[in-house]
């Protein structure tokens, strides 16, 4: 989210796109990309008070549309925001044989999905276990950046050991690959 070069290429792609699809926290990248200021959207539970801060307009919905975005709260949501958005695309029919050949017919086991639906006990238990890991990820970050700052400053090594030191995999080295739509859905 603080990656300047990754926010401009969203913000290019996003420019031409003929729809933009978010599933859970990637709301936020969206937003951190300056693309939520007036939108309404959603993101998983767990950061949707985040929203607001980007200029979103908060939508306590599984699948949020708004024009050419499609928002899916969260990782299961997405199947259901992607089935919308071929909807949108291709037509209703394309989008149920999209989701018949997926054998797409939730029955979930238990009713405790949302925070709402959940018992108390495990919301509390998945707000602790959420705030733990937030906590170590922004540590992780700020060593990050303290180790870029040294680096940079010429007082430690190169790429490579920043690399090893903040956890980064070599799929991280390669350059954001630039994305081309077809001209028209014909063409996928």
């Amino acid at each position: 989210m603080e990656d300047a070069e990754v926010l401009g290429w969203m913000r290019r792609q996003a420019s031409g796109a003929c729809s933009i699809f978010s599933v859970c926290t990637g709301a936020l990248i969206c937003g951190a990309a300056g693309l939520l200021k007036g939108r309404r959207a959603t993101t998983h539970w767990s950061a949707f008070d985040l929203l607001p801060y980007f200029g979103a307009i908060p939508v306590n919905e599984r699948v949020v549309v708004d024009g050419a975005w499609v928002f899916a709260a969260g990782v299961t949501a997405g199947i259901d925001g992607a089935l919308r958005l071929a909807a949108g695309l291709r037509g209703d029919e394309a989008a149920q044989a999209i989701q018949l050949h997926m054998a797409y017919a939730p029955e979930p086991p238990f009713d405790s999905g949302t925070p709402e639906s959940a018992p108390t006990a495990i919301l509390e238990e998945a707000r602790r276990a959420g705030a733990a890991h937030h906590s170590a990820a922004r540590a992780n970050r700020a060593a990050c950046r303290r180790e870029t700052r040294r680096r940079r400053s010429g007082r430690v090594g190169g790429e490579r050991s920043r690399r090893r030191r903040c956890g980064v995999t070599n799929v991280m080295q390669d350059p954001i690959p630039e994305i081309t739509r077809p001209r028209r859905w014909s063409d996928i």
